[in-house]
């Protein structure tokens, strides 16, 4: 095993201790978890739990006040510059420009992160979404369903090793949230990335999860494989999980479940 202060190779993200303040509100109380190399990991907790504190410090774009985090051998956020060409994020909470077209948004975000061949890229997703009837079209004039196609079109524009997924389908009718899940199995498949999501779906997560990462209050609560954690809470579904965290019970007939993950492999 490689020694602690050195990265893992078998993992593209590994967080250790991570804390985060918002003045006296402490958002993300010292969580430390890794996702593997190539595998889809699905961080769920309810409102206020940390998901997306914990995704923007990923991200490099909020501060940690503890802790360190490491992707694909890299500290975050001391090389940011490095590894945000080798990442990106998807999310409906973002709006790209709206005054832009989607052409000229995918030109922009593609100058971004300095896509070799961005011309070439940009066709090719442009036909792999079928954007062909919107793409010059101001992104301010498009329809949810048609954003969120834009949005991972833009995700996915730097073919990214790692890709960080806040709710891919929030909002959008089942037929459009089965497309994006479609193209985010295909995705994984054929180039091996590294996917970490944070959704509300448990269909979602059953679906493409191979390890959920459970937040509740800032602290990781449990950890597993969907089916193991529905195996040890003595439920059907992962939905049912999620409420016995969520409300801090936990079903009659469940095995007892490991209240903290760090510990429990401690």
């Amino acid at each position: 095993m490689p020694a602690a202060s050195e990265p893992d190779p078998r993992f593209a993200i590994e967080v250790r201790d991570l804390a985060k303040h918002f003045g006296d509100v402490l958002a993300v109380d010292g969580i430390s978890f890794e996702v593997a190399r190539g595998t889809v990991t699905g961080l769920l907790g309810g409102n206020g739990a940390g998901k997306t504190t914990t995704i923007g410090m990923l991200m490099g774009l909020i501060l940690p006040d503890g802790g360190r985090i490491t992707i694909l051998g890299h500290d975050m956020p001391a090389e940011r510059a490095v590894l945000l060409e080798r990442m990106n994020f998807e999310s409906p909470y973002v709006d790209m420009p709206h005054r832009l077209t989607v052409r000229q948004n995918l030109e922009v975000f593609g100058r971004l992160y300095r896509v070799a061949n961005l011309r070439d890229r940009i066709a090719g997703l442009v036909a792999d979404f079928d954007l062909t009837a919107f793409v010059d079209r101001k992104a301010g004039q498009l329809s949810a369903g048609q954003k969120t196609r834009v949005a991972l079109a833009k995700a996915l524009l730097n073919s990214p090793e790692v890709l960080l997924l806040d709710e891919p389908t929030a909002s959008l009718d089942p037929d459009t949230a089965d497309w994006v899940r479609g193209r985010l199995e295909t995705y994984r498949a054929t180039t091996g990335a590294t996917i970490l999501l944070a959704s509300h779906n448990m269909p979602e997560v059953e679906r493409l999860c191979d390890d959920v990462v459970i937040l509740r209050r800032g602290r990781i609560e449990d950890r597993g494989a969907p089916e193991d954690l529905l195996r040890r809470y003595g439920r059907d579904t992962l939905e049912e999980v999620f409420l016995d965290v969520a409300r801090g019970t936990r079903a009659e007939n469940a095995e007892t479940a490991r209240p903290n993950h760090e510990e429990a492999e401690a």
